[in-house]
């Protein structure tokens, strides 16, 4: 099955016609024709079986035939991790943690972050890809850049993590993950938190944990959580 995105569609429609750009992907790229069958999604929920009724490659034009919502996940997973030095890394890790399930995603800027500035745009692009290629039909909020002092502050409900590698007394993920629970994961730099950062989470009633042996990337880090949190879930 191959999945379309669009935000603008709604279970309250009988039809629905693509902008410009995605009609011409349809139509000219795709080589779709009238009545073909497309399953489209509004990042929602749901999942829409519609069929072409107008082959235009400027107002392609869908007959919805029917809508089914995907059941959301008893837990929410909320992922702030600092972006990496090389953007094709925090790219990477925004596909992989999408096709696995997460429900959020705000990038933190910490003292030892190398990429203070980043855009966002192609970053939802990827994650709007790897929604559609993963067939879900709930797409993640990717929020704004954040400075971690101002992230730290937030008032959050259910678990609040915070994975780092300094040698210090930590529990593991795994014996302290909370099942059908909302989590907050923190995930620093390649430099890691600093030890002040560290100290500040804790203030603010975060949990050390570790994620291994071993050392991870930044990217590498947050795919294990991730994965970690979605497969206790299930």
């Amino acid at each position: 099955m191959q999945l379309f995105y669009t935000k603008d569609i709604n279970d309250t429609q009988s039809s629905f016609v693509f902008d410009k750009e995605e009609s011409k992907h349809i139509i000219k790229v795709l080589r779709k024709k009238e009545s073909d069958i497309l399953f489209v999604t509004n990042g929602l929920g749901f999942l829409f079986k519609t069929e072409i009724t107008l082959a235009s490659d400027t107002k392609c034009t869908i007959k919805i035939l029917s809508n089914k919502k995907q059941a959301e996940p008893n837990y929410n997973l909320h992922l702030a991790v600092a972006p990496t030095k090389m953007n094709e890394r925090y790219e990477w890790f925004l596909e992989k943690v999408t096709e696995i399930g997460i429900q959020e995603i705000t990038p933190i800027i910490c003292e030892h972050s190398e990429r203070k500035i980043i855009k966002t745009d192609r970053f939802l692009k990827i994650i709007e890809s790897a929604m559609k290629q993963s067939l879900h039909c709930y797409l993640p909020k990717f929020n704004e850049p954040i400075s971690y002092k101002d992230f730290i502050k937030k008032e959050i409900k259910g678990q609040k993590l915070i994975a780092h590698c300094e040698e210090t007394n930590k529990k593991s993920l795994k014996s302290e993950l909370k099942i059908n629970d909302n989590v907050t994961l923190l995930i620093g730099p390649e430099g890691d938190f600093s030890l002040k950062e560290i100290q500040l989470a804790l203030d603010n009633k975060y949990i050390a944990v570790s994620l291994g042996n071993t050392r991870l990337r930044t990217e590498t880090a947050a795919i294990v959580a991730c994965h970690s949190v979605v497969y206790a879930n299930e």
